[in-house]
Protein backbone atom coordinates (compact mmCIF):
# COMPACT_ATOMS: atom_id res chain seq x y z
CA UNK A 1 0.00 0.00 0.00
CA UNK A 2 2.96 2.24 1.21
CA UNK A 3 4.50 1.80 -2.51
CA UNK A 4 0.99 2.09 -4.30
CA UNK A 5 0.36 5.76 -2.28
CA UNK A 6 4.53 6.91 -3.12
CA UNK A 7 3.93 6.00 -7.11
CA UNK A 8 0.36 8.10 -6.52
CA UNK A 9 2.16 11.13 -5.50
CA UNK A 10 4.83 10.69 -7.45
CA UNK A 11 2.88 10.66 -10.73
CA UNK A 12 0.29 13.49 -9.79
CA UNK A 13 3.21 15.91 -8.89
CA UNK A 14 4.85 15.10 -12.49
CA UNK A 15 1.18 16.09 -13.92
CA UNK A 16 1.27 19.42 -11.63
CA UNK A 17 4.55 20.19 -12.65
CA UNK A 18 3.76 19.39 -16.58
CA UNK A 19 1.00 21.79 -16.27
CA UNK A 20 3.16 23.95 -14.85
CA UNK A 21 5.34 23.94 -17.69
CA UNK A 22 2.33 23.44 -20.41
CA UNK A 23 0.52 26.84 -18.95
CA UNK A 24 3.84 28.97 -18.94
CA UNK A 25 4.63 31.47 -21.61
CA UNK A 26 7.99 31.39 -23.41
CA UNK A 27 9.64 34.56 -23.57
CA UNK A 28 7.06 37.26 -23.43
CA UNK A 29 7.82 41.17 -24.20
CA UNK A 30 6.48 43.51 -21.30
CA UNK A 31 6.71 46.83 -21.90
CA UNK A 32 6.59 48.25 -18.50
CA UNK A 33 5.86 51.76 -17.32
CA UNK A 34 6.28 52.53 -13.05
CA UNK A 35 5.25 55.12 -10.43
CA UNK A 36 8.42 56.12 -8.42
CA UNK A 37 8.77 55.68 -4.92
CA UNK A 38 7.02 52.55 -2.81
CA UNK A 39 5.27 51.89 -5.87
CA UNK A 40 8.45 51.04 -7.73
CA UNK A 41 9.46 48.83 -4.79
CA UNK A 42 6.78 46.53 -5.21
CA UNK A 43 6.68 46.80 -9.33
CA UNK A 44 10.04 45.43 -9.42
CA UNK A 45 9.35 42.17 -7.47
CA UNK A 46 7.19 41.96 -10.24
CA UNK A 47 9.65 42.65 -12.44
CA UNK A 48 12.13 40.09 -11.14
CA UNK A 49 9.96 37.16 -10.98
CA UNK A 50 9.00 37.73 -14.94
CA UNK A 51 12.87 38.16 -15.72
CA UNK A 52 13.64 34.92 -14.14
CA UNK A 53 10.70 33.05 -15.82
CA UNK A 54 12.81 34.38 -19.29
CA UNK A 55 10.51 36.71 -19.92
CA UNK A 56 12.48 40.21 -21.60
CA UNK A 57 11.55 43.52 -19.97
CA UNK A 58 11.57 46.95 -21.08
CA UNK A 59 11.74 49.84 -18.77
CA UNK A 60 10.42 53.55 -19.48
CA UNK A 61 12.23 55.76 -16.86
CA UNK A 62 12.26 59.48 -16.04
CA UNK A 63 15.81 60.79 -15.96
CA UNK A 64 15.27 62.21 -12.36
CA UNK A 65 14.57 58.90 -10.74
CA UNK A 66 14.44 58.41 -7.29
CA UNK A 67 14.53 54.90 -7.12
CA UNK A 68 14.15 53.85 -10.80
CA UNK A 69 17.76 52.75 -11.66
CA UNK A 70 19.22 51.27 -14.98
CA UNK A 71 19.30 47.82 -14.16
CA UNK A 72 20.73 44.20 -16.40
CA UNK A 73 17.01 42.69 -14.97
CA UNK A 74 15.47 45.02 -17.77
CA UNK A 75 16.48 47.17 -20.61
CA UNK A 76 15.95 50.82 -20.05
CA UNK A 77 14.39 53.90 -22.13
CA UNK A 78 15.64 57.05 -19.98
CA UNK A 79 13.09 59.82 -21.09
CA UNK A 80 14.38 63.84 -20.33
CA UNK A 81 12.77 65.44 -18.13
CA UNK A 82 12.53 68.98 -15.74
CA UNK A 83 14.02 67.77 -12.85
CA UNK A 84 10.85 67.41 -9.99
CA UNK A 85 10.90 68.86 -6.56
CA UNK A 86 7.84 66.21 -5.26
CA UNK A 87 10.05 64.63 -2.92
CA UNK A 88 10.78 67.91 -1.29
CA UNK A 89 7.25 68.22 -1.40
CA UNK A 90 6.23 65.42 0.05
CA UNK A 91 8.43 66.52 3.29
CA UNK A 92 6.71 70.06 3.55
CA UNK A 93 3.21 68.58 3.19
CA UNK A 94 4.11 66.06 5.77
CA UNK A 95 5.31 69.00 8.27
CA UNK A 96 2.25 70.92 7.51
CA UNK A 97 -0.05 67.78 8.39
CA UNK A 98 1.58 67.09 11.17
CA UNK A 99 1.53 71.04 12.73
CA UNK A 100 -1.99 70.85 11.72
CA UNK A 101 -2.94 67.58 13.63
CA UNK A 102 -0.97 68.78 16.77
CA UNK A 103 -1.68 71.88 16.85
CA UNK A 104 -3.61 74.57 14.53
CA UNK A 105 -6.73 72.27 13.63
CA UNK A 106 -8.96 75.09 12.18
CA UNK A 107 -11.22 74.54 9.32
CA UNK A 108 -8.98 77.48 7.44
CA UNK A 109 -5.78 75.25 7.90
CA UNK A 110 -7.64 72.03 7.17
CA UNK A 111 -8.93 73.78 3.67
CA UNK A 112 -5.14 75.00 2.97
CA UNK A 113 -4.01 71.77 3.14
CA UNK A 114 -6.09 70.35 0.80
CA UNK A 115 -5.45 72.53 -1.15
CA UNK A 116 -1.64 72.11 -1.05
CA UNK A 117 -2.66 68.43 -1.67
CA UNK A 118 -4.58 69.19 -5.23
CA UNK A 119 -1.61 71.52 -6.14
CA UNK A 120 0.89 68.56 -5.60
CA UNK A 121 -1.49 66.19 -7.30
CA UNK A 122 -2.16 69.01 -10.22
CA UNK A 123 1.60 69.07 -10.94
CA UNK A 124 2.45 65.12 -10.28
CA UNK A 125 0.13 63.99 -13.31
CA UNK A 126 1.23 67.47 -15.41
CA UNK A 127 4.72 65.72 -15.15
CA UNK A 128 3.60 62.49 -16.05
CA UNK A 129 1.23 63.53 -19.21
CA UNK A 130 4.43 65.92 -20.13
CA UNK A 131 6.65 62.71 -20.10
CA UNK A 132 4.18 60.85 -22.03
CA UNK A 133 4.09 63.36 -24.55
CA UNK A 134 7.56 63.56 -24.41
CA UNK A 135 7.33 59.89 -25.69
CA UNK A 136 5.05 60.13 -28.63
CA UNK A 137 6.30 62.62 -29.73
CA UNK A 138 9.82 60.88 -30.73
CA UNK A 139 8.30 59.29 -33.71
CA UNK A 140 12.11 57.39 -33.39
CA UNK A 141 11.45 56.01 -30.11
CA UNK A 142 7.51 55.41 -30.83
CA UNK A 143 8.57 53.34 -34.11
CA UNK A 144 10.91 51.37 -31.66
CA UNK A 145 8.24 50.83 -29.41
CA UNK A 146 5.83 49.22 -32.43
CA UNK A 147 8.65 47.38 -34.20
CA UNK A 148 9.30 45.63 -30.48
CA UNK A 149 5.56 43.42 -30.77
CA UNK A 150 5.33 43.67 -26.61
CA UNK A 151 2.56 41.79 -25.68
CA UNK A 152 1.32 43.73 -23.61
CA UNK A 153 2.05 46.97 -20.86
CA UNK A 154 2.05 46.41 -17.26
CA UNK A 155 2.01 49.89 -15.68
CA UNK A 156 0.70 51.07 -12.48
CA UNK A 157 -2.38 53.70 -13.19
CA UNK A 158 -1.69 55.84 -9.70
CA UNK A 159 0.18 58.04 -12.33
CA UNK A 160 -1.74 57.12 -15.79
CA UNK A 161 1.20 57.81 -18.16
CA UNK A 162 1.77 53.88 -19.32
CA UNK A 163 -2.60 53.45 -19.64
CA UNK A 164 -2.18 56.32 -22.48
CA UNK A 165 0.54 54.46 -24.03
CA UNK A 166 -1.12 51.02 -23.44
CA UNK A 167 -4.61 52.67 -25.97
CA UNK A 168 -1.98 54.65 -28.28
CA UNK A 169 -0.08 51.16 -28.69
CA UNK A 170 -3.04 49.21 -28.87
CA UNK A 171 -1.93 46.53 -26.81
CA UNK A 172 -3.07 44.59 -24.08
CA UNK A 173 -3.30 46.30 -20.57
CA UNK A 174 -2.38 44.99 -17.13
CA UNK A 175 -2.77 47.15 -14.09
CA UNK A 176 -0.29 46.65 -10.86
CA UNK A 177 -2.96 48.69 -8.90
CA UNK A 178 -4.67 49.94 -5.60
CA UNK A 179 -4.90 53.39 -6.71
CA UNK A 180 -5.93 55.05 -9.81
CA UNK A 181 -6.15 58.68 -10.92
CA UNK A 182 -9.41 59.35 -9.28
CA UNK A 183 -8.77 57.77 -5.93
CA UNK A 184 -8.86 53.96 -4.85
CA UNK A 185 -9.49 51.48 -7.70
CA UNK A 186 -12.26 49.32 -6.84
CA UNK A 187 -14.56 52.40 -7.17
CA UNK A 188 -14.09 52.58 -10.71
CA UNK A 189 -14.32 49.02 -11.64
CA UNK A 190 -16.78 47.36 -9.06
CA UNK A 191 -20.14 48.41 -7.62
CA UNK A 192 -19.65 50.39 -4.42
CA UNK A 193 -22.65 50.61 -2.60
CA UNK A 194 -22.34 53.54 -0.25
CA UNK A 195 -23.68 52.40 2.38
CA UNK A 196 -21.19 49.52 3.84
CA UNK A 197 -17.96 50.64 1.49
CA UNK A 198 -16.08 52.83 2.93
CA UNK A 199 -14.28 56.08 0.58
CA UNK A 200 -10.65 56.56 1.55
CA UNK A 201 -10.10 59.66 3.74
CA UNK A 202 -13.36 58.35 5.56
CA UNK A 203 -11.52 57.12 8.25
CA UNK A 204 -14.86 54.26 8.46
CA UNK A 205 -15.29 50.50 8.56
CA UNK A 206 -17.79 48.68 6.68
CA UNK A 207 -20.18 48.56 9.78
CA UNK A 208 -21.13 52.68 9.55
CA UNK A 209 -23.47 54.75 11.54
CA UNK A 210 -26.29 57.32 9.79
CA UNK A 211 -23.64 60.04 10.67
CA UNK A 212 -20.81 58.21 8.85
CA UNK A 213 -23.10 57.09 6.20
CA UNK A 214 -23.85 60.78 5.54
CA UNK A 215 -20.03 61.48 5.65
CA UNK A 216 -18.92 58.51 3.02
CA UNK A 217 -21.63 60.02 0.62
CA UNK A 218 -20.15 63.43 0.85
CA UNK A 219 -16.53 62.13 0.51
CA UNK A 220 -17.75 61.38 -2.92
CA UNK A 221 -17.48 65.08 -3.62
CA UNK A 222 -13.52 65.17 -3.01
CA UNK A 223 -13.17 61.97 -5.47
CA UNK A 224 -15.16 63.51 -8.48
CA UNK A 225 -14.03 66.77 -8.16
CA UNK A 226 -10.10 65.64 -7.91
CA UNK A 227 -11.25 63.40 -11.05
CA UNK A 228 -13.11 66.12 -12.62
CA UNK A 229 -11.15 69.49 -11.58
CA UNK A 230 -7.72 68.59 -10.68
CA UNK A 231 -6.44 65.36 -12.72
CA UNK A 232 -8.61 65.13 -15.42
CA UNK A 233 -7.68 68.16 -17.29
CA UNK A 234 -3.81 67.02 -17.64
CA UNK A 235 -5.19 63.72 -18.87
CA UNK A 236 -8.13 65.14 -21.52
CA UNK A 237 -5.44 67.60 -23.49
CA UNK A 238 -3.46 64.20 -24.03
CA UNK A 239 -6.48 62.05 -25.40
CA UNK A 240 -7.63 65.04 -27.16
CA UNK A 241 -3.71 65.36 -29.55
CA UNK A 242 -3.10 61.37 -29.31
CA UNK A 243 -6.10 59.04 -29.08
CA UNK A 244 -8.30 59.15 -32.26
CA UNK A 245 -11.30 58.68 -30.03
CA UNK A 246 -13.11 60.50 -27.24
CA UNK A 247 -13.22 59.24 -24.01
CA UNK A 248 -11.36 60.23 -20.36
CA UNK A 249 -8.34 58.71 -18.33
CA UNK A 250 -11.12 56.72 -16.27
CA UNK A 251 -12.66 55.02 -18.82
CA UNK A 252 -8.99 54.07 -20.41
CA UNK A 253 -8.36 52.44 -16.75
CA UNK A 254 -11.68 50.89 -16.78
CA UNK A 255 -10.73 49.38 -20.44
CA UNK A 256 -7.64 47.69 -18.84
CA UNK A 257 -7.81 43.63 -19.58
CA UNK A 258 -6.68 42.41 -15.80
CA UNK A 259 -6.52 44.18 -12.46
CA UNK A 260 -3.55 43.14 -10.19
CA UNK A 261 -4.91 44.63 -7.20
CA UNK A 262 -2.30 45.21 -3.96
CA UNK A 263 -4.79 43.71 -1.49
CA UNK A 264 -6.77 40.83 -0.44
CA UNK A 265 -9.96 39.82 1.60
CA UNK A 266 -7.96 39.27 4.83
CA UNK A 267 -7.09 43.19 4.95
CA UNK A 268 -9.75 44.78 3.26
CA UNK A 269 -13.15 44.63 4.09
CA UNK A 270 -15.67 42.25 1.56
CA UNK A 271 -16.75 44.52 -0.78
CA UNK A 272 -18.63 43.70 -4.54
CA UNK A 273 -15.59 42.88 -6.99
CA UNK A 274 -15.48 41.79 -10.89
CA UNK A 275 -13.55 38.97 -12.46
CA UNK A 276 -10.76 40.75 -14.22
CA UNK A 277 -10.02 41.61 -10.46
CA UNK A 278 -7.21 39.46 -9.40
CA UNK A 279 -6.41 39.97 -5.78
CA UNK A 280 -2.30 39.88 -4.76
CA UNK A 281 -2.14 41.19 -1.43
CA UNK A 282 1.64 40.65 -0.01
CA UNK A 283 2.48 39.51 -3.27
CA UNK A 284 6.13 40.93 -2.01
CA UNK A 285 6.12 39.29 1.07
CA UNK A 286 8.61 36.44 1.55
CA UNK A 287 10.41 34.08 4.43
CA UNK A 288 13.22 36.14 6.46
CA UNK A 289 16.70 35.71 5.81
CA UNK A 290 19.59 35.91 8.71
CA UNK A 291 20.37 39.68 9.82
CA UNK A 292 23.57 40.60 9.67
CA UNK A 293 26.04 39.63 12.41
CA UNK A 294 25.51 43.18 14.59
CA UNK A 295 21.62 43.24 14.12
CA UNK A 296 21.20 39.69 15.30
CA UNK A 297 23.79 40.36 18.50
CA UNK A 298 21.45 43.34 19.13
CA UNK A 299 18.27 41.95 19.19
CA UNK A 300 19.88 38.47 21.06
CA UNK A 301 20.76 40.13 23.91
CA UNK A 302 16.93 41.37 24.36
CA UNK A 303 16.74 38.42 26.39
CA UNK A 304 13.11 36.98 26.85
CA UNK A 305 11.88 40.63 26.37
CA UNK A 306 12.30 41.11 22.75
CA UNK A 307 12.42 43.93 20.49
CA UNK A 308 10.62 46.33 18.75
CA UNK A 309 11.15 47.98 15.42
CA UNK A 310 9.82 51.59 14.08
CA UNK A 311 10.01 52.62 10.73
CA UNK A 312 7.98 55.69 8.95
CA UNK A 313 8.63 54.25 5.16
CA UNK A 314 10.18 55.98 2.22
CA UNK A 315 9.04 59.34 2.21
CA UNK A 316 9.46 60.14 5.86
CA UNK A 317 12.56 61.27 6.35
CA UNK A 318 12.46 63.42 9.67
CA UNK A 319 9.96 64.51 12.12
CA UNK A 320 9.44 67.34 14.66
CA UNK A 321 12.78 67.37 17.37
CA UNK A 322 9.89 67.19 19.99
CA UNK A 323 8.02 64.60 18.29
CA UNK A 324 11.26 62.55 17.50
CA UNK A 325 12.65 62.98 21.38
CA UNK A 326 8.82 61.82 22.91
CA UNK A 327 9.22 58.59 20.37
CA UNK A 328 13.18 58.41 22.28
CA UNK A 329 11.91 58.82 25.68
CA UNK A 330 8.74 56.45 25.57
CA UNK A 331 11.16 53.73 24.12
CA UNK A 332 13.51 54.34 26.76
CA UNK A 333 11.36 53.72 29.68
CA UNK A 334 10.72 50.14 27.68
CA UNK A 335 12.16 46.25 29.12
CA UNK A 336 12.11 45.36 25.27
CA UNK A 337 15.24 46.48 22.68
CA UNK A 338 14.20 48.76 19.74
CA UNK A 339 15.49 49.43 16.75
CA UNK A 340 14.45 53.13 14.72
CA UNK A 341 14.65 53.92 11.16
CA UNK A 342 15.61 57.77 11.76
CA UNK A 343 17.14 59.53 9.50
CA UNK A 344 16.71 63.30 11.19
CA UNK A 345 19.20 64.50 14.41
CA UNK A 346 19.66 61.91 16.78
CA UNK A 347 16.90 63.10 20.17
CA UNK A 348 18.95 63.67 22.97
CA UNK A 349 16.24 61.25 24.95
CA UNK A 350 17.74 58.17 23.55
CA UNK A 351 18.02 55.14 25.97
CA UNK A 352 20.44 52.85 26.23
CA UNK A 353 18.07 50.10 24.49
CA UNK A 354 17.73 52.04 21.15
CA UNK A 355 19.33 51.48 18.17
CA UNK A 356 19.08 54.11 15.51
CA UNK A 357 20.45 53.24 11.67
CA UNK A 358 19.08 54.45 8.60
CA UNK A 359 18.37 51.60 7.01
CA UNK A 360 16.38 48.29 8.35
CA UNK A 361 16.27 45.05 6.99
CA UNK A 362 12.59 45.45 7.23
CA UNK A 363 11.07 41.78 6.33
CA UNK A 364 13.70 40.00 7.76
CA UNK A 365 13.43 41.13 11.46
CA UNK A 366 9.28 41.13 11.00
CA UNK A 367 10.19 37.72 10.91
CA UNK A 368 12.73 37.09 13.76
CA UNK A 369 11.28 34.92 16.38
CA UNK A 370 12.19 37.86 18.88
CA UNK A 371 10.02 40.38 17.26
CA UNK A 372 7.66 42.08 19.37
CA UNK A 373 5.59 44.57 17.71
CA UNK A 374 6.59 46.91 14.80
CA UNK A 375 5.64 50.55 14.92
CA UNK A 376 4.78 52.27 11.54
CA UNK A 377 3.34 54.77 9.28
CA UNK A 378 0.79 52.51 7.72
CA UNK A 379 1.97 51.77 4.29
CA UNK A 380 0.51 49.25 2.05
CA UNK A 381 4.14 47.03 2.13
CA UNK A 382 4.82 47.38 5.51
CA UNK A 383 0.83 46.57 6.47
CA UNK A 384 1.41 43.62 4.33
CA UNK A 385 4.45 42.55 5.75
CA UNK A 386 3.16 42.35 9.02
CA UNK A 387 0.19 40.58 8.57
CA UNK A 388 2.50 38.18 6.21
CA UNK A 389 5.04 37.24 9.81
CA UNK A 390 1.95 38.15 12.27
CA UNK A 391 3.62 40.96 13.98
CA UNK A 392 1.16 43.54 15.74
CA UNK A 393 1.30 46.91 14.96
CA UNK A 394 1.66 50.29 16.63
CA UNK A 395 0.71 52.43 14.05
CA UNK A 396 1.47 56.62 13.69
CA UNK A 397 -0.14 57.71 10.36
CA UNK A 398 0.64 60.52 8.57
CA UNK A 399 -1.12 61.39 5.01
CA UNK A 400 -2.80 59.47 2.22
CA UNK A 401 -3.79 55.90 2.59
CA UNK A 402 -2.39 55.29 6.16
CA UNK A 403 -5.23 55.69 8.59
CA UNK A 404 -7.45 53.98 6.11
CA UNK A 405 -4.94 51.14 6.09
CA UNK A 406 -4.59 50.93 9.75
CA UNK A 407 -8.60 51.10 10.35
CA UNK A 408 -8.46 47.77 8.53
CA UNK A 409 -5.78 46.36 11.60
CA UNK A 410 -7.40 48.04 14.10
CA UNK A 411 -10.87 46.61 13.28
CA UNK A 412 -9.75 43.28 13.28
CA UNK A 413 -8.21 43.53 16.81
CA UNK A 414 -4.72 43.05 15.56
CA UNK A 415 -3.51 46.55 16.10
CA UNK A 416 -3.70 49.73 17.72
CA UNK A 417 -3.70 53.60 16.06
CA UNK A 418 -2.44 57.01 17.87
CA UNK A 419 -2.93 59.60 15.40
CA UNK A 420 -0.97 62.95 15.69
CA UNK A 421 -3.53 64.95 17.52
CA UNK A 422 -3.27 62.29 20.69
CA UNK A 423 0.36 61.80 20.35
CA UNK A 424 2.85 62.69 23.12
CA UNK A 425 5.51 60.49 24.68
CA UNK A 426 2.70 59.60 27.57
CA UNK A 427 0.53 58.42 25.10
CA UNK A 428 2.69 56.40 22.86
CA UNK A 429 4.15 54.79 25.87
CA UNK A 430 0.37 53.78 26.88
CA UNK A 431 -0.22 52.47 23.75
CA UNK A 432 3.12 50.33 23.29
CA UNK A 433 2.56 48.58 26.84
CA UNK A 434 -0.94 47.89 25.81
CA UNK A 435 -0.17 46.56 22.16
CA UNK A 436 2.50 44.19 24.15
CA UNK A 437 1.06 43.25 27.46
CA UNK A 438 -2.09 42.09 25.82
CA UNK A 439 -1.86 38.88 23.56
CA UNK A 440 -5.04 39.51 21.71
CA UNK A 441 -3.40 41.82 19.61
CA UNK A 442 -0.86 39.23 18.03
CA UNK A 443 -3.30 36.76 18.21
CA UNK A 444 -5.33 38.29 16.28
CA UNK A 445 -2.11 39.21 13.86
CA UNK A 446 -1.43 35.77 13.88
CA UNK A 447 -4.61 34.45 12.86
CA UNK A 448 -4.52 36.94 9.84
CA UNK A 449 -1.18 35.51 8.69
CA UNK A 450 -2.62 32.15 8.83
CA UNK A 451 -5.93 32.98 6.81
CA UNK A 452 -3.14 35.05 4.51
CA UNK A 453 -0.85 32.27 3.81
CA UNK A 454 -3.71 29.72 3.29
CA UNK A 455 -3.91 29.85 -0.36
CA UNK A 456 -4.07 27.47 -3.26
CA UNK A 457 -0.76 29.24 -4.54
CA UNK A 458 1.66 32.22 -3.75
CA UNK A 459 0.14 35.74 -4.52
CA UNK A 460 3.11 36.48 -6.43
CA UNK A 461 2.57 33.10 -8.42
CA UNK A 462 -0.98 34.30 -8.99
CA UNK A 463 0.17 37.87 -10.53
CA UNK A 464 2.57 36.16 -12.98
CA UNK A 465 0.14 33.68 -14.37
CA UNK A 466 -2.41 36.09 -15.50
CA UNK A 467 0.43 38.24 -16.60
CA UNK A 468 1.37 35.15 -18.77
CA UNK A 469 -2.30 34.62 -19.52
CA UNK A 470 -2.84 38.28 -21.23
CA UNK A 471 0.19 37.10 -22.87
CA UNK A 472 -0.74 33.35 -24.19
CA UNK A 473 -4.75 34.73 -25.29
CA UNK A 474 -3.52 38.54 -26.58
CA UNK A 475 -5.53 40.04 -23.67
CA UNK A 476 -8.54 39.10 -21.41
CA UNK A 477 -11.67 41.03 -22.81
CA UNK A 478 -13.77 37.91 -22.41
CA UNK A 479 -13.75 39.25 -18.04
CA UNK A 480 -13.85 42.72 -18.98
CA UNK A 481 -17.70 44.58 -18.53
CA UNK A 482 -17.87 46.82 -20.98
CA UNK A 483 -20.16 49.13 -18.43
CA UNK A 484 -17.52 52.15 -18.89
CA UNK A 485 -19.11 52.34 -22.16
CA UNK A 486 -22.23 53.64 -21.20
CA UNK A 487 -23.72 56.90 -20.59
CA UNK A 488 -24.09 57.67 -16.79
CA UNK A 489 -27.86 57.70 -17.21
CA UNK A 490 -28.08 53.88 -18.67
CA UNK A 491 -25.41 52.70 -16.30
CA UNK A 492 -27.99 53.64 -13.46
CA UNK A 493 -30.88 52.54 -15.68
CA UNK A 494 -31.93 56.35 -15.17
CA UNK A 495 -33.39 56.31 -18.84
CA UNK A 496 -35.50 53.08 -18.22
CA UNK A 497 -37.10 54.27 -15.05
CA UNK A 498 -37.90 57.59 -16.59
CA UNK A 499 -39.58 55.37 -19.08
CA UNK A 500 -41.32 53.48 -16.84
CA UNK A 501 -42.19 56.73 -15.00
CA UNK A 502 -43.79 57.73 -17.83
CA UNK A 503 -45.66 54.71 -18.85
CA UNK A 504 -46.92 54.59 -15.46
CA UNK A 505 -48.01 58.12 -15.17
CA UNK A 506 -49.61 58.02 -18.88
CA UNK A 507 -51.57 54.94 -17.94
CA UNK A 508 -52.92 56.84 -14.82
CA UNK A 509 -53.66 59.39 -16.69
CA UNK A 510 -55.69 57.50 -19.06
CA UNK A 511 -57.49 55.82 -16.76
CA UNK A 512 -58.23 58.48 -15.23
CA UNK A 513 -59.42 60.04 -18.58
CA UNK A 514 -61.51 56.87 -19.03
CA UNK A 515 -63.55 57.01 -15.70
CA UNK A 516 -63.55 60.46 -16.41
CA UNK A 517 -65.72 59.65 -19.82
CA UNK A 518 -67.55 56.88 -18.44
CA UNK A 519 -69.07 59.39 -15.73
CA UNK A 520 -69.44 61.85 -18.15
CA UNK A 521 -71.39 59.46 -20.30
CA UNK A 522 -73.68 58.37 -17.36
CA UNK A 523 -74.60 61.56 -16.04
CA UNK A 524 -75.73 62.54 -19.64
CA UNK A 525 -77.85 59.93 -19.74
CA UNK A 526 -79.46 59.82 -16.63
CA UNK A 527 -80.02 63.73 -17.42
CA UNK A 528 -81.55 63.10 -20.42
CA UNK A 529 -84.11 60.89 -19.00
CA UNK A 530 -84.74 63.11 -16.22
CA UNK A 531 -85.73 65.49 -18.97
Amino acid sequence: MKSISSQSHFIVGLFLTFSVFTLSCDGGKVLLYPVDGSHWVNMKVLIEELHSRGHSITVIRPKYSWYITEKSLYTSITIAEEKSESENFFEEYLWKAIEIERGDASGLSFLKLQVDLFSMLSKAHYIICKMVSAVLEDKMLVKRLQDERYDLVLTDPALAGGVILAHYLKLPLVLNVRWITSGEGHFAIAPSPMSYVPLPGSGHTDKMSFTQRVKNVLFQSFTFFQDRFVVGPHYDALIDKYLDYKTDIVSLIQAADIWLMRTDFVFEFPRPTMPNVVYMGGFQCKPSKPLPADLEAFVQNSGDHGFIIMSLGTLVKSIPADMANDIASAFASLPQKVIWRHLGDRPSSVGNNTLIVDWIPQNDLLGHPKIKAFVAHGGTNGVQEAIYHGIPILGVPFFFDQFDNLIRIQQKGAGKILTLSEFSSRTFRQALRELLSNASYRTNMQRLSSLHRDQPMRPLDLAVFWIEYVMRNKGATHLRSEFYKMPWYSYHSVDVLLVLFTVVVAFMFSAVAIIRYVCYKRCCKRKIKNE
